[in-house]
């Protein structure tokens, strides 16, 4: 089979980058016979400068050209953002999967608001690509949740869905003990410090506000909590609350990081905080799991289905419930470790290679649909033929 994954320019989002590379990589490992070959957007010159125009002419018209030129059996395009390539593979009668990783502008749509330079016209074309996925011959959904805005969102059939999970990267795992003590020995003020990690950006969806307020409600109970933040910076509202509740002191920022810091960032926190209002997935859930670091996640979109029963769940509108979780984890440690064995058991059930496998199932199973139809309408020629003879 010759499979062709279109991708996003590498280096643009991490979370693209590495569901692309371990879908790839796993691809390889259980179907070594077939020929990968992965399409991306031009990345040459400066087409993401300026005033971001020419990047609309990039994505919506080069890039879709270039795709159908390539030879393939099926196509995959795996995130979503770019599924109005869909539509022109449909025109050539090429058969399509799209992974849909969440619908964050549909449900959130202040998103787009707040990061783009273009808003409203960065919403027509989101909304352009989004409804490339009803072209898709499958939507391929990273979570039951996902698949469920999917089908309410863009009323895409149920029947035109598949759930397959991620995975945390193989890089995510426990570490040397004398590396996180030497790491925390050099980042905390004090030994005694109760960490919590928060790694994410600071759109209003990923709730940093709630957090803070979780945080100056830990502190108040003399607990000698401090956050560690990896991600965007804080909102000049955040900036201004974290001065007044005397939490500058408390808080530590983390920025361009690379991938090895962040294990470690993981295995040196105590817990780690995931009280977003909406994810399509949560890869920092599993992440923290795989190093041995226990998590505090919301009862909200797709986060429990990921999370099982290995992390306290809470509701993430409410920043004492979130500060009773981090009190109780500091002060039942047997609780703790016993959500730390929980979470190793849990990532065992995500692995790259289930996802590659049924991702690969599910072409075969689009290309034989593919095929039998030809045959079939083959068929239905011949007998014509023989008719009019």
């Amino acid at each position: 089979m010759q499979l062709v994954i279109v991708r996003r320019t590498p280096g643009i989002s991490f979370s693209m980058d590495v569901y692309a590379d371990n879908l790839v990589k796993y691809l390889k490992q259980v179907r070594p016979d077939w020929k990968i070959t992965e399409c991306a957007p031009n990345s040459s010159g400066d087409w993401r400068s300026g005033t971001g125009l020419r990047k609309y002419y990039e994505r919506y018209w080069n890039h879709p050209r270039d795709v159908v030129e390539q030879s393939g059996d099926i196509f995959h395009v795996i995130d979503h953002t770019h599924a109005h390539v869909a539509r022109w593979l449909k025109a050539q009668g090429k058969p399509v999967v799209v992974t849909c990783h969440d619908l964050v502008p549909l449900t959130h749509p202040e998103t787009v608001k707040a990061e783009s330079r273009l808003p409203a016209l960065s919403a027509i074309t989101w909304r352009y690509s989004a409804n490339g996925l009803k072209c898709a011959d499958q939507v391929l959904c990273v979570s039951s949740h996902t698949a469920g805005d999917v089908i309410q969102h863009l009323n895409i059939p149920h029947h035109c869905t598949s759930v397959i999970h991620s995975a945390a990267d193989s890089h995510f795992r426990s570490i040397d003990p004398a590396i996180v003590q030497d790491f925390r020995q050099r980042h905390l003020a004090s030994p005694q410090e109760f960490v919590l990690l928060h790694v994410g950006s600071n759109q209003v969806r990923k709730n940093i506000s709630n957090i803070l307020k979780a945080l100056k409600l830990t502190l108040d109970r003399g607990i000698p909590a401090r956050l560690w933040r990896v991600g965007g910076g804080f909102t000049t509202e955040q900036t201004e609350y974290i001065e007044k509740a005397g939490l500058s002191d408390r808080i530590t920022q983390f920025e361009n990081i690379d991938q090895s810091k962040l294990v470690t960032l993981y295995n040196a926190a105590d817990i780690t905080l995931f009280p977003s209002f909406y994810e399509g997935f949560g890869f920092p859930v599993l992440e923290s799991m795989a190093c041995g670091t226990p998590v505090i996640t919301s009862t909200t979109s797709s986060l429990p289905e990921v999370a099982g029963n290995a992390a306290i769940l809470i509701d993430p509108t409410h920043p004492k419930t979130m500060a009773d979780a981090i009190a109780l984890l500091y002060q039942d440690s047997s609780y703790r470790e016993q959500l730390v064995q929980r979470g190793f058991q849990r990532v065992k059930q995500f692995h790259w290679r289930i996802t590659a496998e049924k991702t690969a199932q599910l072409y075969e199973q689009i290309l034989e649909r593919y095929q039998s139809q030809t045959l079939q309408s083959e068929n239905t020629f011949k007998v014509i033929n023989s008719r009019k003879s």
